[in-house]
């Protein structure tokens, strides 16, 4: 289902069955956006506070969620940046 097409039936209250099933979904896809958007920023260098800053999170937040998510290949910064 495209997300677009999700997004109106989750905001539409008249059927609560299939707006919950369309949050589930967005939900589902927002968690498989910000884990490439973290393995992209990553790869460009950023450290996991750089991250961690964009996402609104702490540092530990971020790392804790994703260090053992991202792709091994992935050099990661030893330092915060």
């Amino acid at each position: 289902m495209e997300s677009m097409h999700l997004t109106d039936i989750a905001a539409n209250t008249s059927d609560p069955r299939s707006g919950l099933r369309a949050v589930a979904s967005l939900r589902v896809l927002t968690e498989r956006l910000e884990l490439t958007q973290v393995e992209a920023a990553l790869r460009a260098g950023m450290g996991w506070s750089d991250v961690a800053e964009a996402l609104g999170v702490s540092r530990q937040a971020v790392h804790k969620k994703y260090s053992k998510k991202i792709d091994q290949t992935i050099p990661t910064p030893r330092r915060n940046r």
